[in-house]
C-alpha cells in the first residue's frame, strides 16, 4: 500500500525508500531537472527528477504529466535546499493511475481565481484545495470535541426522525414529501422528538444530523440543508442551565481546534484563541435600549434583524472583548408555542439565542412542560391542536422541566474560518438554486 506522508514525516526517512501517492499539484522544468509537486491530504511533497540521475522511463512519464493526474511514486528521500520543507524525493518509478482531462474547469492551486458559484459547481476539484481540506478538518474537530464534552456531561446520543407527520412552525418553510400517499415533511429541527425523548424518561440526550428549511434566502448565512448538534436536558431550573452547557460546549470545541488544528488554521490564515468566559448576556427588553444607544431603533416586541445582531456583535466585542453573546427573554409573541413564557411576566419568553461575530448560531431555551399551558399557547397562536396531538398528548402524563438548543455546525465553522459564505462550510451545499452535485 502506498503511503500518505506529510512533508514533516520525510525528515525521519532520509536515505530510505518510500512509496507515495497523490495528485500532481504542479509540474515545472528548471535547468534539466523536472520538478513534480505531489499533493495529497497530508500536504505537498516535491519530486525532483534530474535527467542524469533517474531512469529514462521515469523521465518519459514525468514529461507527460499534467496537473491533477493521479500518480504513485517510489523513490528515495533526500535533503534539499530548494524544496519548501527541506526534503524531496528522487524517483525510481512513477506510475500514472488516472489521467485528468485538460483544460481543468477549476484550478485547485488557486492560481486562477474562481467565483464561488463556479467552485461549487466543480466541488470535487474545489475540495482539493488545501483551504478546503482545512475547513473540513476544523469542522470535524469541532464536532468531535462537542460530542466529547456532551458525553462527559452525561448526555447520550439519540437518532430522531428526519421525516415527520406534522410541523411546529407552519408549513411555509418546510419541504413537503409524499409518504406512501400521505403528506409528510422533512424536519426543520429535531427538537420535538428530543422533547418526547425527555418525556420518555431520558434526562440528557443530544442529536446530530441534518435539518431542512425551505426558505428562499440568498444570503451568506443560509443554506437549505444544514447540520446541527442539538442537546436536550431534563430537570433544569431555568434557561440559564442550557446556556451554561452551551457555553462549555463551545469553549471545549475551540480549545480542541486551537490545540489540534494549528496547521489548518495557518493554511486559512486564521488566528484563533479560546473564548473569554462567561459570554455576555443581553436580555429583553433591555436589548431595545442598548440598540437605541448604538443608534439603531427596534420597536418593543419586535424581533431583531441581521443588522441589529451585527451592531450587538460590535458592542460585545468593544465592551466585553467577546465574539460571543447570548440573547435571552425574547418577546413571547414571536416565539413558537412550545417555548415557556416567564410566569410573572408573560410578555417575555425563556428563549435564548447564541450569536457569534454578529451571526446567530443557535436557538433554544426552556420548553413549556405543562400540558394545559402548551395547548393554551397553541390556541393563542391559532394553531390546530389536532395536528400536533402526537406531540402534546405525552405531556398529559408528567414531563419534567426541560430545555435545550440546536446549534448550527456549518455557521460556526464558517465563522471560525472567516469564510465569506456558509456554503463553503457545507460539503455539497443545497440552496434554492442548487441541487447538484
Amino acid at each position: 500500500m502506498h503511503e500518505l506522508l506529510s512533508p514533516d514525516q520525510l525528515k525521519g526517512r532520509v536515505g530510505k525508500e518510500v512509496h507515495l501517492a497523490g495528485w500532481v499539484h504542479d509540474v515545472r522544468v528548471l535547468g534539466g531537472i523536472s520538478f513534480v509537486l505531489l499533493r495529497n491530504s497530508k500536504g505537498i511533497v516535491q519530486i525532483a527528477a534530474p535527467k542524469k540521475s533517474v531512469p529514462r522511463e521515469v523521465q518519459e512519464v514525468v514529461a507527460d504529466l499534467h496537473q491533477e493526474d493521479v500518480i504513485t511514486c517510489t523513490g528515495v528521500v533526500k535533503e534539499s535546499k530548494v524544496a519548501r520543507n527541506g526534503f524531496e524525493i528522487l524517483p525510481e518509478k512513477v506510475t500514472v493511475v488516472a489521467r485528468a482531462s485538460v483544460p481543468l474547469p477549476l484550478d485547485p492551486r488557486g492560481v486562477t481565481p474562481a467565483a464561488l458559484d463556479t467552485r461549487l459547481s466543480w466541488r470535487t476539484l474545489d475540495l482539493r484545495r488545501r483551504e478546503g481540506t482545512a475547513v473540513f478538518k476544523i469542522e470535524n474537530t469541532l464536532v468531535s470535541a462537542m460530542e466529547a464534552y456532551l458525553r462527559e456531561n452525561g448526555f447520550i446520543r439519540v437518532f430522531t426522525p428526519s421525516i415527520i407527520g406534522g410541523t411546529s412552525e407552519g408549513g411555509s418553510e418546510v419541504f413537503k414529501i409524499d409518504y406512501y400517499g400521505r403528506p409528510a415533511f422533512l424536519r426543520q429541527d429535531p427538537q420535538l422528538h428530543r422533547q418526547l425523548t425527555i418525556a420518555g424518561g431520558f434526562d440528557r440526550v443530544y442529536d446530530l444530523g441534518a435539518n431542512w428549511r425551505a426558505e428562499l434566502s440568498h444570503t451568506p448565512r443560509h443554506i437549505s440543508e444544514h447540520r446541527t448538534i442539538a442537546p436536550e436536558m431534563a430537570f433544569i431550573e431555568d434557561e440559564s442551565d442550557t446556556m451554561k452547557i452551551e457555553e462549555g460546549m463551545v469553549a471545549a470545541s475551540m480549545r480542541a481546534i486551537v490545540e489540534g488544528c494549528v496547521e489548518e488554521l495557518g493554511t486559512l490564515g486564521v488566528k484563533l484563541d479560546e473564548p473569554s468566559r462567561p459570554f455576555p448576556v443581553f436580555q429583553f427588553p433591555d436589548v431595545y435600549k442598548l440598540l437605541e444607544g448604538q443608534g439603531r431603533r427596534v420597536p418593543r416586541g419586535e424581533d431583531l434583524d441581521t443588522e441589529s445582531q451585527r451592531v450587538l456583535g460590535e458592542y460585545a466585542k468593544k465592551e466585553f472583548g467577546s465574539d460571543f453573546f447570548f440573547l435571552n427573554r425574547f418577546p413571547s409573541k414571536i416565539k413558537p408555542f412550545y417555548v415557556m413564557k416567564v410566569d410573572d411576566d408573560p410578555e417575555w419568553a425563556r428563549s435564548v439565542d447564541l450569536v457569534y461575530k454578529g451571526v446567530e448560531l443557535s436557538s433554544g431555551g426552556q420548553r413549556e412542560h405543562r400540558h394545559e399551558r402548551i395547548l393554551k399557547q397553541m390556541r393563542e397562536k391559532g394553531m390546530d391542536e389536532a395536528s400536533l396531538k402526537w406531540f402534546t398528548d405525552p405531556f398529559r402524563y408528567g414531563v419534567p422541566p426541560h430545555g435545550g438548543y440546536s446549534f448550527g455546525i456549518e455557521r460556526f465553522a464558517a465563522g471560525l474560518a472567516n469564510l465569506s459564505s456558509v456554503k463553503e462550510a457545507a460539503l455539497f451545499p443545497r440552496d434554492p438554486e442548487r441541487l447538484q452535485p
